[in-house]
């Protein structure tokens, strides 16, 4: 690994940004990070997806110019440092990336890369869609109902990490002050966290949660909080969320009210429906009144349990990819971990990791090879053709390795 270099092919086009909107050229340079464990497999079948998705969606027009970059184990050996500067410059150059999962340092250091990545690149707006593919073993009776987007707010709540052991000086400190000047008596073991929940980081992910929806013609973006507990942060995400709605696509949305008191519950054509849920509430209604969610925006914990429930409804956090997206930079990425069990046996189910790469797509405007990646996913599935993680709960049905399975993807698109 001595003398790596980050080096895109002299034929790769960088991709550019007018008036905060990305340009995405016919060859564009896209950044990729192999990753811990399973890492370098998954990543390898996806990059032969989507390789092959876009040659037959466009006939050779197009062609992604990858271009590696390290981070995590890897980069520990080269860089002397897991998440070293040059990796995150490149993202702020070329601002499209997509990695495989990465191990997160034990003891001191990086709480999480992935969190470090987020917040370096202020990557603000966690993406994690979850959709049925026929053929997938699940654990409630119509899977089909599940066709979800959740916008997961990614810099703030209980993850900014602000807290303190409890019998550090800093939490003296904060005990201290609490009951001096608010009469507040916190126990004397009790370790302190705070949950920052601003109106600027509300505001934006709500925003982009609702122009995904109207570009993508979403029927609804729910606003989940437990602002009947939490009123001045959670509270004021649902306040500032439908602020956004009024007052920024007051065009194209209605809330749950006005639909009934005005529409009897008839949708106008083009509109989009903004309603809230408390987030104990909505985790059952996934559940039982699974079809009449689409987009759900929340808060960052609130984000976390609900996205990875959902992809316990559609075959759990091996079908479940995700993708980190800010103003301009995006770093896409599947939910699970880098399971070192499996590393080198090839045996892995790719798909979260393949499904990211075809989330990057739509990111990138390529609908087309998306759609593509997607009708193969179902037709293979459907076909039983699957890796252990699945076939173990598929009476009679042989597992396909890693390689095979991709190769079978391949062939369906």
């Amino acid at each position: 690994m001595a003398g790596f270099q980050i080096q895109p092919p002299s034929w790769g086009e960088p991709i550019t940004v007018e008036n905060g909107r990305l340009v995405i050229p016919d060859k564009p340079i896209i950044l990729y990070i192999e990753g811990d464990g399973i890492g370098p497999e998954v990543v390898t079948s996806m990059r032969r997806v989507l390789d092959a998705a876009v040659a037959k969606a466009y006939g050779g027009r197009r062609k992604i110019a990858w271009t590696e970059v390290l981070a995590g184990e890897r980069a520990g050996e080269v860089y002397g440092k897991v998440l070293p500067e040059e990796t995150l410059d490149a993202i702020r150059q070329y601002y499209i990336g997509i990695k495989g999962p990465l191990t997160t340092p034990v003891g001191g250091g990086y709480r999480s890369l992935n969190v470090a990545i987020r917040k370096a690149l202020d990557l603000y707006a966690n993406v994690r869609p979850s959709r049925y593919f026929t053929g997938v073993p699940s654990p409630i009776k119509h899977p089909e109902r599940v066709n979800m987007v959740v916008f997961r707010e990614n810099t703030e709540d209980v993850y900014a990490g602000i807290e303190w052991p409890y019998n550090s000086p800093e939490a003296d400190k904060i005990r201290a002050f609490l009951k001096q000047e608010f009469g507040i008596q916190l126990r004397e073991d009790a370790g302190i966290g705070l949950k920052p929940i601003s109106e600027f980081g509300t505001k934006r992910l709500v925003r982009k949660a609702i122009r995904y929806a109207i570009e993508r013609k979403r029927p609804s973006v729910t606003l989940v909080h437990k602002g009947n507990i939490m009123k001045y942060t959670e509270g004021a995400f649902r306040d500032w969320g439908y602020e956004v709605a009024r007052e920024e696509f007051g065009e194209y949305t209605i809330t749950e009210q006005e639909l009934w008191e005005k529409y009897n519950g008839q949708v106008p054509e083009g509109k989009v429906v903004i309603k809230d849920r408390i987030a104990d509430n909505m985790l059952q209604q996934i559940l039982t009144r699974t079809a009449e969610y689409s987009v759900l925006a929340t808060p960052n914990l609130n984000g976390d349990y609900i996205s990875d429930a959902i992809s316990g409804l559609v075959g759990g956090l091996g079908l479940a990819p995700g993708g980190n997206i800010g103003d301009v930079h995006a770093v896409f990425e599947p939910v699970h971990g880098t399971a070192p069990k499996y590393a080198g046996k090839n045996v892995i189910n790719p798909t979260a990791e393949i499904l990211s790469g075809a989330l990057m797509l739509e990111h990138m405007g390529w609908f087309e090879a998306a759609d593509l990646i997607y009708q193969a996913v179902e037709k293979t599935i459907s076909a039983k053709q699957v890796t252990q993680d699945l076939a173990r709960h598929m009476e009679g049905v042989k597992p396909l390795s890693t390689t095979e399975y991709t190769d079978a993807l391949i062939a369906n698109l």
